[in-house]
């Protein structure tokens, strides 16, 4: 009987040395710095994570150097990290880090770099939201639309001047095949667009794009497309997270330089997006105030709420 009791308990050690969750040293150092680089202090700093289905929050004021450091430990090998930062006369900045299985420490040894972008001088400007996507009156023909207006240029619509050109090549011949091209294209010499890619460490800032629109890299023409077919790769250009800046309404002399031109910003893709253009001739500031918008008459669902 005594070596039956010596047994079980043994056995018990084994099973509670067994069940006892490993802890993971949890880590992180975020950095907050301006656009040129330099160290903010006095931002406030946030660290959270997300593990054992509990969620924590930490945060401190930035010093001189801009560093928060952060440390803890966790019993679960799944962590999600968010990083925020805010500070009067910026936008703030919000982002998300997730880890995954098995337990790196390298790895959950996190340092991230976040940039707060001040806030300049926003805006009035001609802005639409199109929260469901934009329908072209008539597929495989070039539509003109007036960006000053928010419609379609006669006679689709209310539009006088034509500032950027769709054309959508759409067949559909079931949900399994399919094939819509997106066209857009822009009426005068010296227009264009261009895809802006947000920096990593300015992802999340409550201003996407820059705040002004650059003077070069504007192509004249841009197609998406989306296209399926049984027996071949499916195709889908379309990205929600997209951003585009663009030229319109372009005067050029007689050497091709630049006399007039306006600028603005499109977030989203083509056809459901938004756009904030610009009213001043050469005024390449895109920081828009969303309390300002110079297109009266819009239902809630068209207002854009982004600068």
């Amino acid at each position: 009987m005594k070596k039956l009791v010596t047994i079980s308990f043994f056995a018990l050690l084994v099973f509670s040395a067994c069940s006892q969750t490993p802890t993971h040293a949890l880590k992180a150092t975020l950095k907050v710095v301006d656009e040129s680089g330099h160290p903010v202090a006095g931002a406030l700093a946030i660290i959270g994570y997300y593990t054992n289905s509990i969620s924590t929050d930490t945060e401190r004021i930035t010093g001189t150097n801009g560093l928060f450091e952060f440390q803890d430990t966790s019993s679960s090998d799944f962590a999600d990290y968010s990083f925020e930062a805010r500070k009067d006369g910026f936008y703030g900045i919000w982002q998300q880090v997730n880890l995954q299985s098995p337990y790196n420490p390298a790895k959950w040894n996190i340092e991230k770099k976040l940039v707060l972008k001040k806030i300049g001088k926003p805006i009035a400007m001609y802005a639409k939201k199109y929260a469901m996507a934009l329908k072209l009156p008539e597929y495989n023909k070039k539509i003109a639309f007036d960006l000053m207006i928010g419609d379609w240029v006669g006679p689709y619509g209310k539009g006088i001047t034509s500032d950027v050109i769709f054309e959508q090549n759409y067949t559909n011949i079931s949900s399994w095949e399919y094939f819509s091209k997106i066209t857009v294209s822009f009426p005068k010499n010296g227009d264009g667009i261009q895809v802006y890619t947000i920096p990593d460490a300015e992802v999340g800032s409550g201003l996407r794009s820059p705040h002004e629109a650059p003077t070069e890299g504007y192509q004249p023409e841009l197609t998406r497309e989306t296209s399926a077919k049984p027996g071949q790769a499916s195709k889908f250009e379309y990205d929600p997270n997209r951003i585009y800046l663009f030229r319109v309404r372009t005067v050029l002399d007689h050497d091709g330089n630049i006399v007039s031109a306006r600028y603005g910003k499109i977030y989203g893709d083509f056809m459901q997006f938004s756009y904030c253009l610009n009213p001043t001739p050469n005024d390449r500031n895109i920081e828009f105030d969303p309390r300002q918008n110079l297109l009266g008459g819009l239902q809630s669902f068209e207002q854009v709420t982004a600068p």
